[in-house]
């Protein structure tokens, strides 16, 4: 091979090299915004996509947490003067999720049970609100289907008192943004994916402790030593 061809060569050989090193980097998967996980009941569901703007403050994101309580594990506890919810696993461990509660003059504690669950839920808001909201100018609808743009989001778990039904429920939503603020009518929202995740733990019968807007007694009920660090990352 003569010289002049050996130096083209190693022209091109060279170009390729910077090329590959200033081009854009692809987008890593694991750092894309959330989907809605298409699980059996959902893959008739079109796929909705969150901003990452969108997402609660970074303190709302799912953690483990060190925990100190007496209540057994199961057992779900929720500060709504954090906007914390704790699924309590055992072993001095919870599940701390980012919660949306009731605004003001809409807060309320006491203990409660899971008394069904649903996946993508209907919705059928309460006379009272239906009125409320007439009032207001806006015209709620007597049900709405379950789907990526029903207020319920993707899962419900009803929460009933003496066997009847409080008209509480922890969902989902479909507004994200909302998590960590009072926002509701009462409801304890998640973000999609987190009530996923809470629901596949969360049996019927369940026991959950609401405290109240003023975090009054959640001393007597649990204490959040902060993240686990290596219970997050290897099994949050």
């Amino acid at each position: 091979m003569t010289l002049p061809r050996l130096f083209t060569r190693f022209a091109v050989i060279a170009a390729s090299a910077l090329a590959l090193l200033v081009a854009p980097a692809q987008p890593d998967a694991s750092a894309m915004p959330r989907t809605i996980a298409p699980a059996a009941s959902d893959a008739a569901l079109p796929v909705v996509q969150v901003a990452q703007s969108k997402k609660p403050k970074p303190e709302f994101m799912r953690k483990k947490v060190r925990f100190k309580t007496n209540e057994k594990p199961g057992t779900i506890i929720i500060d709504t003067s954090t906007k914390y919810l704790y699924y309590v696993e055992g072993k001095n461990r919870a599940i701390r999720y980012g919660v949306g509660v009731g605004r003001d003059g809409f807060g309320w504690s006491g203990t409660v049970k899971i008394g069904r669950k649903a996946e993508w839920p209907g919705w059928r808001p309460p006379a009272t609100m239906i009125a409320r909201e007439r009032r207001k100018g806006h015209k709620l609808p007597a049900y709405m289907k379950g789907g990526p743009n029903n207020p319920l989001g993707a899962r419900a778990m009803y929460l009933y008192k003496g066997g009847r039904d409080t008209i509480f429920r922890i969902h989902g939503t479909n507004q994200p943004w909302t998590i960590g603020q009072n926002m509701s009518s009462g409801c304890i929202r998640m973000m999609n994916e987190d009530v996923k995740h809470l629901y596949e733990r969360a049996a019927i019968g369940s026991k959950v402790i609401v405290i109240g807007p003023n975090g009054k007694g959640s001393e007597r009920h649990y204490t959040d030593l902060g993240m686990d660090f290596f219970g997050t990352l290897f099994g949050g």
